[in-house]
């Protein structure tokens, strides 16, 4: 399905997608590691505080799993809108 660029439709989903993976990123790395650890230090995860866990190591597994999701998602918007390298 090949959509037309000139109504601004690509660049609009593509900043929704980056909107949507930065507010991610904030969530887990200052949400979970800093704003909420006190309510995330009540569960444990590996016999660590989660809270103390995301700041130091789930956080950096968050970030390689968007880079891969912003990848496939962007590889897919530049299919759609047929701006893809052949």
């Amino acid at each position: 399905m090949k959509e037309d660029l000139s109504s601004g439709a690509y660049w609009k989903e593509t900043l929704k997608l980056l909107r949507n993976v930065l507010i991610l990123w904030f969530l887990v790395s200052f949400g979970a590691g800093i704003l909420f650890v006190d309510f995330f230090n009540q569960f444990h995860f590996g016999g660590y505080p989660v809270g103390f866990w995301f700041a130091h190591q789930g956080a950096i597994y968050v970030f390689v799993i968007q880079i891969f999701y912003y990848a496939w998602r962007m590889n897919n918007l530049d299919i759609k809108f047929d701006v893809h390298e052949d």
